[in-house]
């Protein structure tokens, strides 16, 4: 069986190599994660001006976008606190320095946040961490409304952090609570939690939930008890995001592992030291399986010929078990330049090409922002010249709301001394678009609009729908055409084409109604 997996694993990555020759993919989320807690990566410094604060997000947000990322995803409750006015938690101390103090001169970063991020066409997923109450013990600020103040009976210290109890159901009501209230009030695209559920086992300690236990294990294995606690706050979780607004996503990255195959015939062939379902107790595929999260990004943040945890054998397991819901690839960026093989190159990009290769897997999410900061082995370079060189739609999500909207049509083309402006109606009287596509074509071209390489621009929709093609020659016969997309990237029937001409010797644009 494992050489049979092997020999399959070896003609994916054949294949890899035969289709690095071919177009990019069309659609493909390609997102990074903007870690706040300890200050990672955003805010840089604790105690910045409101001012400051918004300049670095600006920065991250141009920055990425110019790497060809299509949606950040941004950690706004990193320890039970906010990044955001909250009525259930205070605001977090990795702004300005004390935890319950607000941004001096105030503003609302969340909401900063998705606006700037909506602005640029990006998509904005709201990173939460469920359990962990206090990051630090012996030094993290806690203010006198924290909830681990309020309701210490509900909180258990482990390895000098602080975690709400999961096997309590009133900290899952009020998980559940808090997320709700954002996605209400927020215009966000997607909730999104990483791989904290319960922690990672520390040696010769064991999490202390006997009480909770005693009161509410049913006689279950404890093992069996915990995981039916997670995936009771995922269920709550995803009935009270698709209540609230049907369209935000529920997205999951979990640890690269969910279960060894000594342990589970259904598991990977890797010795991982510890797992999501034994260890974390996460029972990732039952939550996959089940409909309850519309995404998940495994974090597998080893190379390739990994000994214990290969790359290429664990993205092959994932790209088996999404059951039907998208997956994203998890990568280690942050890891380029550490090793031997991470000193390659060419470890991350043949990572990217490789989950490129599985029509099972839909994108990637690098962590995090800050490993791009000076171009380490010139990876920025490759994503801008080569594996993001053209823009992407984001992966579609079918069983969530389709709102396609009618399609443009073009009403002007003037030459300007600096290119070609182009000007279209929104013909969508319903208020679905929110993008446009467009696309460009030499004359004798086929019109071939799953040819990502033909996407001038996504636009942003707005009244007056305008583009100036800088790269347009003067004297060269193009086609043009234009698509509309909704909230979800689904899109319109192409516009009738704008074709150029030559008549009485000047060139003719020519609109089809």
């Amino acid at each position: 069986m494992l050489k049979q997996f092997i020999v399959g694993c070896m003609l994916c990555m054949f294949l890899v190599q035969q289709l690095k020759a071919q177009l990019p993919p069309k659609r493909e989320l390609r997102a990074v994660w903007i870690a706040t807690v300890e200050n990672i990566d955003w805010p840089s410094r604790r105690g910045l001006s409101t001012e400051q604060q918004k300049q670095e997000f600006i920065a991250i947000l141009d920055h990425q976008q110019q790497n060809g990322m299509n949606a950040v995803v941004v950690q706004v409750r990193p320890a039970t606190d906010a990044f955001y006015p909250s009525p259930f938690e205070p605001w977090s101390e990795y702004l300005t320095g004390v935890q319950g103090q607000p941004p001096n001169p105030y503003y609302d970063p969340l909401q900063f946040m998705v606006e700037e991020t909506h602005k640029r066409g990006m998509e904005f997923h709201a990173w939460f961490n469920p359990y962990r109450a206090v990051f630090n013990v012996s030094r993290s600020s806690v203010a006198s409304n924290h909830i681990t103040r309020l309701k210490p009976q509900w909180f258990l210290t482990y390895d000098n952090r602080k975690y709400f109890d999961p096997g309590i159901p009133e900290v899952r009501e009020y998980v559940t609570n808090v997320i709700r209230d954002v996605v209400k009030r927020y215009d966000i695209d997607a909730v999104h939690f990483d791989d904290y559920f319960y922690p990672y086992r520390v040696p010769g300690k064991e999490f202390p939930d006997n009480n909770s236990y005693r009161l509410y294990g049913n006689n279950m294995m404890k093992d069996d008890w915990r995981r039916a606690n997670v995936d009771a706050i995922i269920q709550m979780l995803s009935v009270a995001i698709k209540a609230e607004k049907p369209w935000v996503k529920f997205g999951i990255s979990p640890f690269g592992v969910w279960r060894n195959k000594d342990k589970d015939l259904e598991g990977s062939y890797t010795k991982g030291g510890q797992t999501n379902y034994d260890d974390l107790y996460a029972d990732i595929l039952k939550w996959l399986k089940n409909g309850w999260i519309d995404y998940v990004a495994p974090q597998i943040y080893w190379e390739r010929g990994h000994r214990l945890a290969d790359y290429e054998i664990l993205l092959n397991w994932w790209g088996q078990h999404g059951y039907g819901r998208n997956v994203y690839i998890g990568h280690g960026a942050y890891r380029i330049g550490s090793n031997a093989a991470w000193k390659n190159p060419n470890e991350l990009p043949a990572q990217v090409e490789e989950a490129r290769a599985l029509n099972t897997i839909q994108g990637s999410i690098f962590y995090s922002v800050s490993s791009f900061r000076g171009n380490p082995l010139g990876i920025e370079d490759i994503l801008r010249n080569r594996l993001f060189k053209y823009p992407a739609l984001r992966p579609i999500m079918p069983w969530l709301p389709k709102e396609t909207p009618e399609a443009p049509s073009f009403a002007d083309a003037i030459e300007r001394p600096d290119g070609l402006e182009i000007h279209w109606t929104d013909n969508d009287t319903s208020g679905h678009t929110k993008q446009y596509v467009l696309y460009r074509f030499d004359k004798t071209e086929a019109i071939n609009v799953s040819d990502p390489t033909k996407i001038i621009r996504i636009l942003p929709q707005s009244s007056d729908p305008v583009f100036k093609d800088a790269t347009y020659v003067k004297g060269k016969l193009y086609t043009y055409v234009v698509t509309a997309l909704d909230r979800m990237q689904n899109e319109s029937y192409v516009s009738e084409p704008l074709r150029m001409d030559i008549q009485n010797g000047k060139i003719a644009f020519l609109f089809e109604q």
